[in-house]
């Protein structure tokens, strides 16, 4: 029997991301990714919910994410979940939990003055519909 951890989330980044080179090179760059969902409660307001996600790349991948993506970025990340522990200066154990996503999608159209991936440089008013252009695994 074979058990996969896979995930999929759709959210916007809540900071600029941040690159990193390991010894070898290796680009790694790290984002916190807010999604949001909403329900109604028993009186039939609308109550949204925010939870907030540890991502990370390494890579080709690392590189294209530090370099096009700010804060407010909307995205859809694939990946799997990643859990850790340390002991910080303290000597506290500390738990993280972490996205390690190997596909992302843009989702943003290019702002003025950008190119897009086909290299054309369109206005916000000129720029494709992403929403007919989404692969969604789902």
């Amino acid at each position: 029997m074979s058990i996969e951890n896979h995930v999929s989330l759709i959210g916007n980044l809540g900071g600029d991301p941040e690159t990193r080179y390991t010894q070898g090179g290796t680009a790694v760059t790290k984002f916190s990714l807010a999604t949001t969902s909403t329900r109604k409660d028993r009186e039939g307001n609308r109550v949204e919910s925010t939870e907030w996600h540890r991502c990370v790349c390494f890579g080709k991948l690392a590189e294209i994410a530090g370099e096009y993506l700010r804060k407010g970025s909307k995205v859809t990340v694939q990946g799997t979940i990643r859990y850790g522990k340390y002991d910080d200066k303290d000597g506290v154990t500390r738990y993280t939990t972490d996205i390690v996503f190997d596909q992302m999608k843009m989702l943003d159209p290019p702002r003025h003055g950008e190119q897009d991936a086909r290299g054309n440089n369109p206005t916000r008013d000129q720029a494709p519909d992403f929403d007919d252009d989404i692969d969604l695994p789902f």
